[in-house]
Parts: C-alpha cells; structure tokens; sequence
C-alpha cells in the first residue's frame, strides 16, 4: 500500500510542478514579474551562477555558507541519500565531501550553520527531520565543527554529535531548520500542516546524546514551508516554500517570534523544478538558493544580491 501511496505522491507532484515550469519561461520570454508584490528594492533578481555538473549532487535540501572561508557553500541531499555534506565554491564548483562516520541519511532536509559548544568556533547542524508519512517518533540533529581544511581532495571522515529531538503533540515532517546566532536556539518549522508551526529548542539543551522534546513557538500564515535561513549577524531571516521566498528584518533584541509576528515581505526568485535549498552569504549581502534535479532539468545555482539596506 506505501508502494502506491508514493506513487500518487509523485504523481501529484509532478502536475504541481507544471505551472513553476511554464511561468519560468514566460519570465524569460517576456520579461514578467509572475508576482507583483514582490519586492526587488532589497534583493536582485537572480543570477544563474552555474549547473551543477556533478551527479552525486541532485537532490540538494540543505545548504549553509561557510563562517571561516568566504567563497565556500556546504549542502547535502535528501531522503536515504549518502551521509555526506558536499563542498562547493561560490561559482558551483566541486571541492570535496565531508563524511558523517557511523550514521545513516535517513531523511536530511536542511542545514544550518552559526554558534555551538565552544564560544567562537561554528559549527554545522545537519536536520535529519524530514517524514513525508509521520511515522518517526525522533528527529535527529548532527553537529560538526566547521572543517579547518577545505583543500581537500578525498572525503574528510568526521564523527558527529547527535542530539535527539521529539515534538510536544506527535509526529510531523518538517524541511526547515533555523539556527538563531543571537541566542544559539534551534528551531524547526514544519511543512505540510495549513499553518506551519515554529518549535523550538533552547540552546542549553543542545548537548551531545541530549533527548530533548521541543517547545511549540507558534504558527506561521505560511504552508509548505521548505527551507529557510537566518543571516549570520541575526538581522535577516528567509523562509521559502515553493513558490515564495519570505523575507523578515529583525530589530536588535527580538525574539525569532517577535520577528516573525510581523508581516513578511516577498523576495525575488527563480522558480524552480523542486527548490529547497536557501541560505545568505555570511554578510548577509546576498542568498543562494538550490534546486533538486526533477524532470532532467540539472539543478542550477542562483545568487541574489542586496540592493539597499531594508526599512
């Protein structure tokens, strides 16, 4: 019966796909704007940086910029992919693969990058969260330190904290993880539910081998939510489903809740065949954004880059 559910599922997906893929070419034939309220005084529209040329890298759900080399973006495919974080450049080009010893992808959705254990250092938080039929009891959280190295040229093994999380009211599949660098706090947003729901976890509960259940935050007018990101200086966050990227400016001393309480402002964005992947250079001056390879379109790297400082 799970065989033929699947299949519906992405049957379904498929037809949903189909107008993404009509308005990206009337964009490009006709220079359109398919959503008028979006905003193009804060970011560009993009910049088609390059095609990933390589096939390991295809079904992209999480990415992060590197806080130590600028220039250097980590992302991970999804459901039962390898338990590999690969590193590209900022021109998509491949540097090598990080591999998490002694786990296994289960169902990794994102990504987030920003404080940890040691004060100073950053660290990667792999969101192994995803579960399309609700049937897991945990979700997994792993941590690495941010590589020292990124010559390398074989896969760099490292072994990963593991931190067990559990929601308050049963499970659920998410595909967005915020890391906030004010507080260290770690938040999941989950996907399929009208309202997304925001939990989150408290930063002191962030402890190697941890068992934690996550606090519900509150709910966004917002459903499908696939991916998001919050910039390195904490002023900017981004939540994209897939159709919209949503952008908020965080005042100093807000809350992630009193931030997102406020109505969101729609930014620029390629559409996409399955585009899940998003997240801001560590300057905050600009975002990335990453599709998985759907229908033999090869998944392509866009850039955005500010325009002014928001209101």
């Amino acid at each position: 019966m799970s065989f033929f559910i699947e299949m519906l599922l992405k049957l379904l997906f498929l037809f949903s796909i189909i107008p993404f893929l009509l308005s990206e070419k009337l964009q490009k034939k006709y220079d359109v704007r398919i959503n008028p309220q979006v905003e193009y005084t804060i970011f560009s529209g993009p910049r088609k940086i390059s095609q990933i040329e390589q096939r390991f890298i295809d079904e992209t759900s999480g990415m992060a910029l590197s806080q130590k080399y600028p220039g250097r973006i980590f992302v991970h495919n999804d459901s039962d992919g390898a338990p590999e974080i690969y590193a590209l450049d900022t021109l998509g080009q491949y540097l090598g693969t990080i591999l998490l010893e002694g786990i296994r992808n289960r169902d990794w959705e994102d990504m987030a990058i920003g404080p940890g254990p040691v004060a100073g250092e950053s660290y990667l938080y792999i969101g192994d969260i995803g579960d399309n039929f609700s049937k897991h009891e945990e979700l997994i959280i792993y941590r690495i330190p941010e590589p020292k190295d990124l010559t390398f040229e074989e896969s760099l093994p490292m072994v990963p904290e593991k931190i067990t999380l559990t929601y308050p009211d049963g499970s659920k599949d998410a595909e967005t993880m915020l890391l906030d660098p004010w507080s260290g706090d770690l938040y999941i947003l989950t996907k399929r539910d009208a309202s997304n729901t925001l939990y989150r976890v408290d930063a002191a509960h962030l402890i190697d081998g941890n068992s934690v259940i996550m606090e519900e935050v509150m709910r966004l007018p917002i459903t499908l939510s696939v991916g998001g990101d919050i910039s390195a200086d904490g002023t900017q966050v981004v939540i994209k489903n897939y159709w919209v990227v949503y952008y908020w400016s965080r005042n100093p001393g807000e809350t992630l809740a009193e931030t997102l309480q406020r109505q969101p402002r729609l930014l620029p964005y390629e559409p996409e065949p399955q585009g899940e992947a998003i997240a801001f250079t560590p300057d905050g001056q600009a975002y990335f954004s990453l599709s998985e390879k759907k229908l033999r379109v090869e998944p392509v790297l866009y850039r955005y880059d500010k325009v002014l400082k928001p209101d």
